[in-house]
């Protein structure tokens, strides 16, 4: 059963030098209840991707191609007002910082009660209830006095948490989490890590996680899905991706990664930098950079294909070239 299916996503932005492709034939799927991290370099296509699924891509950006389909019904050709009540109801959203999702004038209680209120059908004071009941989920001390405060009288993991309220509260079946502990200490970064994948889990909505830290992805996803240039290059249970990464991008990815007990001089490094938007090579993106590369990685772009394995976009792995 499949809950969230991505097929051949595309979104484009015009400018005045042409047509910039963000990400192109993206295919991602979701299962209920699965945790699905989304790894690559800045500019890589993972935020742009989950705003997409979210319906907040800005004009003159656009969905060029492909379709979202959210329990089998496709979501990302709903007008403004159809996409409102997705998203909270059915799609919830945690962002990086949490000060750009909260009103600073509004107190943290009557953004929860609006939030309630627009999805679910309670009177004020049953949303004022359910909102000190998720105050008191996510860990804020005191929920019943806390409810009537503001975002600045928080620190920055109590605003997260604030954030994570805000985005179970109306119990959607997807949360879009993009990069939701970067700006907190290592140890916050934890708590809110572990505090997300336990309230999804009592709630039973699946997570597409957006992040940079392969270590927040092997604590907490399922499969991940690793992006580069636009592109999803490389998918599979996340066991398998850090113990044996197929995609050179993606063993780059893990080489670099310091490990325990183990002291070289120099960390091994990705040399080069990832391509503008007006600047994608042809054939593999990735090309120029890849200590692999073949004739053939110049001239031809690789499909994502699926084995038994997972799914991997490499011409190493071609059925094509193997025969």
């Amino acid at each position: 059963m499949t809950l969230l299916k991505v097929e051949n996503l595309t979104v484009e932005f015009p400018s005045r030098r042409g047509t910039l492709t963000a990400i192109e034939d993206v295919c991602l799927t979701v299962a209920p209840g699965e945790i699905l991290g989304m790894v690559g370099e800045s500019g890589a296509g993972k935020s742009m991707t989950g705003a997409a699924i979210i319906g907040l891509i800005e004009p003159p950006g656009r969905i060029a191609r492909g379709q979202i389909l959210l329990n089998g019904s496709r979501i990302d050709n709903l007008g403004r007002e159809d996409m409102r009540r997705v998203r909270g109801r059915q799609i919830g959203a945690i962002f990086q910082d949490p000060l750009t999702s909260l009103n600073p004038v509004l107190t943290v209680g009557e953004q929860l009660i609006e939030t309630i209120q627009t999805h679910l059908k309670l009177s004020r004071s049953a949303a004022r209830e359910r909102a000190i009941d998720w105050l008191r989920r996510v860990g804020i001390p005191a929920p019943e006095k806390r409810v009537d405060t503001y975002p600045h009288q928080y620190s920055g993991g109590m605003r997260q948490r604030v954030v994570i309220a805000l985005a179970l509260c109306a119990e959607p079946r997807l949360i879009i989490a993009d990069e939701p502990t970067t700006a907190l200490d290592v140890s916050v970064q934890a708590q809110i890590i572990a505090l997300l994948r336990k309230l999804c889990k009592e709630t039973g909505a699946s997570v597409i996680l957006v992040t940079h830290d392969m270590g927040v992805i092997a604590e907490t996803a399922d499969r991940v899905a690793v992006m580069y240039a636009g592109r999803v290059i490389e998918v599979g249970a996340v066991a398998d991706v850090l113990r044996a990464p197929r995609h050179p991008y993606t063993a780059g990815l893990m080489a670099s990664i310091p490990r325990i007990g183990e002291k070289p001089d120099i960390l091994p490094q990705i040399d080069g930098a990832m391509p503008r938007l007006n600047a994608r090579p042809e054939g593999c993106a990735f090309n120029p950079r890849c200590p692999k590369r073949m004739e053939v990685c110049a001239r031809l772009r690789p499909d994502l294909v699926a084995d038994a394995q997972g799914e991997v976009a490499c011409h190493l792995f071609s059925k094509e070239l193997a025969t």
